[in-house]
């Protein structure tokens, strides 16, 4: 008997800036998904509005009971959802905890996680305890600006220093303060993206980033990718509008790789992530590795960090994304 294809929604949108670095993301992991093995659609979800785009350019709704929707007359229902919105929902763990409510599969970490690594601020501060190098940093909530004033901020962080959401990603929002002046407009600026705003300390070094996921079978570190940005960090442009240079594999030593690795693999595990993950880090000139953010759903568009570094593995986009869902059958 010919076993069925299960059908996958690849969950993009959000209600966050990055809707549309999103919809990328979904593009670009329709394209490596195994149709042979797979039924798949992408599914767009913004506020109250989700729907599924079907073939001939167009959609249906999605029914929010069960996550189903109907094609040819017939209702059907999802097996599993690669989940890549960037933001809010799909990154902070409320849509994780939809798809926890009516029991179906999905390809991120769970609720806690999600929700913990959205806010750079408290991951922080939580892996840190575990002796994880991160950059020192101060919180500050909208309407509580004044408890914290700029010499304090000067005193304890230092300048440059970086002013950026709590919440967000894509470097929406972000700032390189190089004086106490520019707190002050840096802090509007970010709150435009979020309540919580944090005030990082600037590492100066060598920017790195690494993917990782691990199944029942194997754990792949991927080839670790140097990232230098002709631009005073690694801001949107940098990202998406191909200002930046991007080595894999790093110019970095076979010690300091061998480090990084197991950084991320023990990061991986004190967080129980589940599917692809990828790792930010800074090698400071005094040769030390601090962490800098861990992003649970990382870009997918065909330039971005993990479809190169997968490439530069020896490996497919298509086994991977066969690999992660499998794992969870």
């Amino acid at each position: 008997m010919k076993q069925l294809k299960r059908n996958i929604a690849i969950v993009c949108g959000g209600d966050s800036s990055e809707h549309d670095v999103s919809l990328r993301s979904a593009q670009g992991i329709y394209s490596w998904f195994d149709k042979e093995r797979y039924n798949v659609y992408i599914v767009d979800v913004k506020g109250q509005d989700w729907h599924v785009e079907l073939p001939g350019g167009v959609t249906a709704k999605i029914d929010r009971n069960d996550f189903s929707f109907v094609e040819d007359g017939k209702a059907k229902l999802f097996d599993y959802a690669y989940i890549t919105i960037h933001g809010t929902p799909g990154e902070n763990g409320i849509l994780q905890g939809y798809f926890d409510l009516i029991d179906l599969p999905y390809s991120t970490s769970g609720v806690l996680v999600e929700a913990m690594t959205f806010d750079k601020f408290v991951l922080n501060q939580y892996l840190r305890g575990y002796g994880v190098a991160v950059a020192d940093s101060m919180l500050i909530r909208r309407g509580f600006e004044h408890l914290v004033s700029k010499d304090e901020i000067e005193q304890r962080i230092g300048m440059p220093c970086f002013v950026k959401p709590a919440t967000d990603g894509s470097s929406f929002g972000v700032s390189k303060v190089k004086n106490k002046d520019q707190l002050a407009p840096a802090l509007r600026k970010a709150m435009l993206e979020s309540d919580e705003i944090m005030v990082e300390q600037y590492l100066e070094g060598t920017e790195i980033t690494i993917g990782c996921y691990k199944t029942s079978e194997k754990e792949v570190l991927l080839p670790i990718t140097e990232v230098v940005t002709k631009n005073e960090f690694f801001d949107y442009d940098a990202k998406y509008n191909g200002q930046v240079e991007e080595i894999t594999p790093a110019r970095i030593s076979e010690d300091w790789a061998r480090r990084v690795r197991e950084i991320t693999s023990h990061i991986y595990d004190i967080l129980h992530c589940n599917g692809i993950i990828r790792i930010d880090y800074i090698i400071s000139k005094e040769g030390k590795i601090r962490m800098l953010e861990v992003n649970t759903t990382p870009g997918m568009t065909p330039t971005s960090f993990i479809p190169q570094q997968v490439k530069a593995a020896g490996m497919t986009m298509t086994e991977v994304l066969t690999d992660i869902v499998e794992n969870q059958f």
